[in-house]
């Protein structure tokens, strides 16, 4: 049996679904949009159930994309996930909102089963309401109460689909078998007018004792002008702290047992270019997957929590005034603020944005957001050309820089988004319709579930991607035209600096050498005349190549090309090697006008393959990730040229 999971946003239909499914479930898109599917299955009387949670939506009458898919998936009986049966999910709390969609659904004609959710919340509102009168209104469907958050009333939403009682044929509406493409808009206005005014009627019939609720004293905090803005910053300094600490120890703990895996396997089986593929390519690759999971699995656990508790809804609120005129919505601000930590986790939470020109935005803006990876850079090249200082006793010169490339990264996601925003056409109007919903504490079991279904999807569909870019690159600096990289190899063996040397200089000055003669030291020197107008030379272009990877291997990069390996985190050989580093003139390479140059480079550069590979997993297209390379690019090509002009 086929079954589908309706109702308003808010409602609990995940706790519903999850509470049914467990971990049986599976996430996708439904076909031809970018609009997620949430689907799965459960067993009641040795019978498999198939059941999709479809997005929450407020009307039949469609005004966004998510709604547009529900209303035509409803409407053809021929499509594959068009339901047997419907499971209508209401907040009870609620119940007057929450009986438009209701009574559109019973239309259908087909088996209905109207759960009313969050029964604890109505009763501590002091709401009654009459099952056995509401139930005289639509006899011909099964209606069970649930707290789906603390898993009450499964057991009754088994019993009502094991046996859904059959349609009679009955209309809310008399008139409702008119299709609604017939009507004009004055007509469905209105209808919908004769629909909401039928429902309060049923209302006021079924529900008493409704002691209107007072809004509460923490929303009064909450959504305050002054006070909802601190607030919400505040949660999110707190976020980030946690993510930039405590990731840090699984990540390096990642890194480290891959870097070992590497080293064991390298030395231990035979020489060869298999050994070489799995050693330095396939097994870094997916580490270069595996290592993101902690910072996505703590951002989604706090995403997680602030959604379950209803937080979230009102930092939407708060923020949709600042954020529309961008072209964004107020959704839009944690997909933003996240990939501060890091772009991945930010692009794929962007799926809580429900107009997909406002979400589409969102992902393309989120990585000019400075995310973790380009504090290393940062720091390297800041260390290398901003004196130390501070200004007016206590202002310190390279932190201002720092947070002026954070600044810089903030205001052109803003530019970007607004100029999205006239340039990118959609046929469904933005607009947020939103429901605060209650405040309450988090079911920790649907967090978890969240966060084990994103850790899933970014690993099995984004690391597909990440892994095969990997093994490209890896060939690209391990192998080189005809013999160049071994008659180099053999100069430098043959060198008396070499014969010298320490044995981890030596490995260093090999690297090197391979790594200028490869294919991708070729592409870097190949490029050299392109990157020259900017101050860079052909070493700084493989550089800018490699840490496509991910940003932070810029930093190696440079340590293998100027034969130095520093061990912990302060690059004090790398530096001097590169604040010798000449022209072919003799003038220095790495100079205040360079150095800037670069880092406005990566502030806006897309130079990150995750990131790539997450954005057309999410968009289900190439087009949208090579748009937003080729924007990106030009945008650090232009800024990084105007840089270098104006302070050389």
């Amino acid at each position: 049996m086929k079954i589908a999971l309706l109702g308003n946003p808010n409602t609990g239909k995940s706790s519903i679904f999850n509470l049914l499914t467990g971990l049986r479930q599976q996430i996708g898109n439904f076909p031809g949009v970018t609009v997620e599917k949430k689907s799965g299955y459960f067993t009641h009387n040795e019978q498999r159930f198939d059941i999709v949670d479809f997005p929450g939506t407020y009307s039949l009458t469609p005004r966004s994309l998510d709604e547009e898919v529900v209303a035509n998936i409803l409407g053809k009986e021929d499509s594959k996930d068009f339901p047997d049966l419907i499971i209508a999910v209401v907040d009870s709390s609620r119940l007057e909102n929450n009986l438009f969609l209701f009574t559109q659904l019973y239309e259908l004609q087909l088996p209905t089963v109207l759960v009313l959710n969050m029964w604890d919340l109505s009763q501590k509102n002091g709401i009654i309401i009459d099952i056995e009168a509401l139930q005289k209104q639509f006899p011909d469907t099964t209606i069970v109460t649930t707290n789906a958050r603390v898993g009450i009333g499964k057991e009754r939403i088994l019993a009502a689909i094991s046996k859904p009682k059959t349609r009679n044929g009955n209309f809310f509406i008399e008139e409702a078998q008119t299709t609604g493409n017939e009507l004009t808009e004055k007509e469905r206005r209105n209808k919908a007018r004769t629909r909401k005014d039928k429902i309060e009627s049923l209302v006021n019939l079924v529900q008493s004792k409704h002691e209107k609720k007072e809004s509460s004293r923490l929303d009064k905090f909450f959504v305050h002008p002054v006070t909802g803005y601190l607030f919400f910053l505040t949660i999110l300094m707190v976020m980030f702290q946690f993510i930039f600490s405590f990731a840090s120890y699984p990540m390096d703990f990642i890194d480290g047992a891959f870097g070992t895996l590497s080293h064991w396997y390298s030395s231990n089986m035979p020489e060869g270019v298999l050994t070489d593929l799995i050693s330095e390519g396939i097994i870094p690759g997916i580490g270069g997957v595996v290592i993101f999971v902690p910072q996505i699995a703590l951002l989604f656990f706090f995403i997680g929590i602030l959604e379950e508790t209803g937080y979230l809804s009102r930092v939407v609120f708060i923020m949709d005034r600042i954020m529309r005129p961008l072209g964004l919505n107020g959704k839009s601000v944690v997909p933003l603020m996240s990939s501060l930590a890091c772009a991945i986790p930010g692009v794929m939470s962007a799926r809580t944005i429900g107009n997909w020109k406002e979400r589409l935005i969102t992902i393309l803006v989120a990585p000019l957001m400075s995310c973790s990876a380009r504090i290393p850079v940062y720091t390297l090249l800041i260390a290398l050309v901003i004196p130390e200082g501070y200004i007016f006793g206590f202002l310190n010169i390279q932190g201002i820089v720092l947070f002026g490339l954070y600044l810089m990264g903030i205001i052109g996601a803003f530019v970007v988004a607004f100029i999205l925003k006239l340039i990118i056409k959609n046929k469904s109007k933005g607009f947020m319709l939103l429901e605060l919903p209650s405040l309450k504490p988090p079911r920790w079991g649907d967090v978890f579930i969240g966060v084990l279904e994103k850790i899933k999807i970014f690993l099995f569909d984004a690391g597909k991607i990440i892994i095969a870019i990997s093994i490209i690159l890896w060939f690209l600096a391990s192998y080189g035209p005809g013999e160049k990289i071994k008659n180099s190899r053999f100069s430098v063996i043959s060198s008396q600096a070499y014969q010298e040397a320490s044995e981890e200089t030596k490995a260093d000055m090999t690297s090197s050498s391979n790594l200028e003669n490869s294919y991708i030291g070729h592409l870097g020197k190949f490029i050299e005349p392109a990157i020259k107008p900017l101050g860079y030379d052909w070493k700084i272009g493989i550089s800018l190549l490699t840490s496509f990877a991910a940003r932070e291997v810029f930093v190696g990069s440079l340590s293998t090309i100027y034969a130095v390996q520093d061990e912990g985190d302060d690059p004090k050989r790398l530096l001097e090697s590169m604040k010798n580093e000449k022209r072919p003139d003799g003038t220095p390479t790495y100079t205040f006008a360079s150095g800037m140059s670069l880092m406005v480079f990566y502030v806006f550069a897309m130079q990150c393959m995750s990131t790539v590979a997450v954005v057309k997993r999410e968009t289900r297209s190439w087009k949208w990730p090579l748009i937003q390379l080729l924007f990106m690019g030009v945008m650090a090509y232009a800024f990084s040229w105007i840089t270098f002009l104006f302070l050389r």
